[in-house]
Parts: structure tokens; sequence; C-alpha cells
């Protein structure tokens, strides 16, 4: 059974860091295009940062660059998102989907192309 996994949300201060993970099974994770996503209350759904499938080619939402570093660990078929310098409205759940985006040069955070989601783990940037 394919399935993804996230976990490392928590309750964070405003400037501190998470890393989220995002671990696979039934699957190898590198053959496939990885994105996190995320969603506040009220709000639509929200691309944050993606990896191209096989390589390491990434894009970012600007709310995100320069704090934000998604990266993968092949041996432990897992991604990670490494955010820094969090701030109140980075507060959502953050999911992880996987897929494979063959018409694309580099992954696009758009996630009607993902066919495999995580069940989500809640970050919380409050003081």
């Amino acid at each position: 059974q394919l399935q993804l996994v996230e976990s490392g949300g928590g309750l964070v201060q405003p400037g501190g860091s998470l890393r989220l993970s995002c671990a696979a099974s039934g699957f190898v994770l590198d053959a496939y295009d990885v994105g996190w996503f995320r969603q506040a209350p009220g709000k639509e759904r929200e691309g944050v940062a993606c990896i191209q499938r096989s390589g390491s080619r990434t894009n970012y939402a600007d709310s995100v660059k320069g704090r934000f570093t998604i990266s993968r660990d092949n041996a432990k078929n897992t991604v990670y998102l490494q955010m820094d310098s969090l701030k109140p409205e980075d507060t959502a759940i953050y999911y992880c989907l996987a897929g494979r985006l063959l018409l694309f040069s580099q992954c696009v955070l758009s996630p009607s192309l993902y066919n495999y989601w995580g069940q989500g783990t809640q970050v919380t940037v409050s003081s």
C-alpha cells in the first residue's frame, strides 16, 4: 500500500525553526516529484515547496524563499522541509504530496497534479 506519513509539526515561537519529515512506504519516493502544501483555517491550500523526481531541482513559494529548504534522503525514502525564521502566518496544516509530473521540466506547486497525499501535520507559530 502506497503511503505518505508526515511528522515534525508542533508549536514554535516566532523566529524559531522546525523540520518536517515526509516518509514514504510502498514506493520509491525518489522516482516522484514531492511537494509540501499548507492550509490555514479559512484560507485556500497553498503550495510551499517542491523537489523534482530523481534530482535536486527545487521550487519555492515567494512567501517562504530564503526561509524554507526542501531536501531528500533517499536512503530513508524521506523528504524534509526545514523551516527557519518562522512567522505567525506560517501557521497551518502542512501536507506532503507525491506525483510524477512527467509533462513538466521542474516540479510545480499545483496540488491537483499530485496523486498521493499524507494526513498532514499541524504547525503553529505563536508566542
